[in-house]
């Protein structure tokens, strides 16, 4: 059995978001690399162009199916890194994170993110991307 816990250890500096500053676990598990995830519907298609919201979920949404395809589930995440195009949408990832990680989480704590202003991703439309590390039962 692998367990992950999230840690913000004594004499640290609070986070500034819905993060912790340390994502561990213990058990036998591997570590997995989960590329950037873009708003990619299922048949390849741009889902929210230029729609925070939507790209939002879409990411979250397609991330989840990577998961689950490994066997694990959002619980297994050690750490995010998030792209977003435009400084303007933080407060949007912000409020959207608030929401969504609840549903998505066992407890109140949250995997590490760091998170990086770029210029553009690989296509115009694309305003936000996420990757991932996961722990992953051996």
């Amino acid at each position: 059995m692998v367990k992950v816990w999230y840690e913000n250890p004594e004499g640290t500096a609070p986070a500034q978001g819905l993060y912790s500053h340390v994502g561990r676990y213990s058990g036998n598990a591997s570590i997995a690399f989960v590329a950037g995830q873009l708003s990619v519907g299922a048949k390849g298609e741009i889902v929210g162009e230029h729609d925070f919201e939507a790209q939002f979920q879409q990411i979250f949404d397609n991330l989840g199916d990577v998961l689950k395809g490994m066997g694990v589930d959002y619980n297994s995440v050690l750490k995010f890194t998030t792209y977003l195009v435009h400084s303007q949408d933080i407060k949007k990832f912000m409020k959207c994170r608030a929401e969504l990680f609840p549903k998505l989480f066992k407890t109140s704590m949250y995997p590490p993110n760091t998170l990086l202003m770029v210029d553009r991703l690989v296509k115009e439309e694309f305003i936000i991307e996420l990757e991932a590390i996961v722990a992953v039962p051996a």
